[in-house]
């Protein structure tokens, strides 16, 4: 199992790197649902971490619902049906890998949208330079989701010429970009044509729409609309009674 750890990409806190290491075999399926990882000593060994690096990595990856602590067995790869909650910021290949499927992705356009129309959903203010890319994503070789993404590129400068070759957008701006609010819109809608073609479906197949915005104190960072068949989502969320 330890043979599975990739290098450290060195980029950012040590802990960071040890947990998108820990993520690649969960999302790539090399480490199924129930799988046990490492042990935390062998982590430890590997990168010649010290202990409360890797202990902090772990609970990122356990606080995500990606592992399951199990007293006096290890950390396996959590098991969990393909239901997210509202409110969470979710990375859709670690979600694929959950479900025991196999992600993959393709980046459709790439280009950047400063004083174009098309950027104004990100909200930011008026000559921020604006990367824009679609992007489709893929369980076990059929369209999952499509993704439009705009990344304020006075706050992510990196995102204009990489560093999405090994991971989508998402999942790399969730590991290595702070974000201190988010917002969420989510509708319904039938399935536009192109939408449709990208997506295998009939035009006007009901499809769950969320479009989703994140801030670090304030700024905009990223705007996104995640496209899927209808049939293949469900969002959940659980509230209490208000107590005032």
């Amino acid at each position: 199992m330890i043979e599975d750890l990739d290098e450290l990409d060195r980029q950012g806190p040590l802990w960071q790197q040890i947990r998108r290491a820990l993520i690649r075999p969960i999302a790539d399926g090399t480490w199924a649902p129930g799988t046990k990882i490492p042990k935390e000593y062998e982590i430890i060994e590997r990168y010649g971490a010290a202990r409360m690096t890797v202990h902090r990595a772990l609970r990122s990856l356990a606080a995500e619902g990606l592992v399951a602590r199990r007293r006096r067995f290890g950390t396996v790869v959590a098991a969990r049906p393909p239901e997210r909650p509202v409110l969470e910021i979710w990375d859709i290949a670690a979600e694929v890998a959950r479900a025991g499927g196999v992600h993959a992705f393709e980046i459709l356009e790439r280009g950047r949208v400063d004083d174009d129309p098309r950027g104004a959903p990100l909200g930011a203010a008026a000559g921020t330079p604006i990367a824009r890319l679609l992007v489709r994503h893929f369980s076990d070789g059929e369209p999952l989701q499509i993704e439009e993404r705009l990344i304020n590129l006075a706050v992510v400068p990196e995102a204009e010429t990489g560093p999405f070759a090994d991971a989508p957008p998402g999942t790399w701006l969730v590991a290595n970009v702070p974000w201190s609010e988010a917002e969420h819109v989510i509708s319904a809608e039938g399935a536009a044509p192109e939408t449709a073609r990208l997506l295998e479906l009939e035009p006007g197949t009901a499809c769950l729409v969320v479009e989703r915005r994140t801030f670090a104190d304030q700024i905009p960072i990223t705007w996104a609309r995640l496209v899927h068949p209808g049939e293949k989502r469900r969002l959940v969320a659980r509230f209490r009674p208000n107590e005032s």
